[in-house]
């Protein structure tokens, strides 16, 4: 159980670095962000992003990542 803990810590604490880099870098790197089908809506005093596409993009790779994680851990 406690290599379970050490790994869920580590893993909540690379989530949380690349959210810092998302937040303070505006350029990502691959155009992570400015992909098409990013729902992007700017008027007069309003802007509304939603980005989907980045968001179906990063769950997908995630979820590659932690079954190859859990295959090879077997």
């Amino acid at each position: 159980m406690e290599s379970i803990g050490k790994t869920l810590i580590f893993i909540g604490l690379l989530i949380m670095f690349i959210g810092l880099l998302f937040t303070f870098f505006e350029k990502l790197p691959f155009g992570l962000g400015r992909l098409p089908g990013d729902i992007y809506i700017k008027r007069d005093n309003f802007v509304f992003y939603f980005p989907i596409t980045t968001s179906i993009l990063i769950s997908v790779v995630l979820s590659l990542f932690f079954m190859l994680l859990s295959k090879l851990s077997k």
